[in-house]
């Protein structure tokens, strides 16, 4: 098996690991970029996107990790929108 057979079946096996386990992660992307793994997407809170990030770091022991996970705000605003 090559070195990128390999980290294509670690890759399917963290989206399992997203999908099945108690995060129930779904929105994230995975994808290999040269020899690097790109992770990104948006997520519910910081520390989803913590458990995302130690989870991948499991699976992905050795490659080089990428990652652009944006924390959805859901809390209502602050001060009310000037219109014009």
């Amino acid at each position: 098996m090559s070195a990128a057979d390999t980290a294509e079946y670690r890759i399917a096996h963290l989206r399992d690991r997203l999908a099945s386990e108690d995060i129930a992660e779904l929105g994230v992307r995975i994808e290999q970029r040269g020899t690097n793994v790109m992770l990104y997407g948006t997520v519910s809170s910081a520390a989803c996107r913590a458990e995302i990030l130690r989870i991948a770091q499991e699976e992905l022991t050795g490659l080089p990790l990428r990652e652009d996970l944006v924390v959805a705000s859901a809390s209502p605003p602050d001060h009310s929108e000037e219109l014009s």
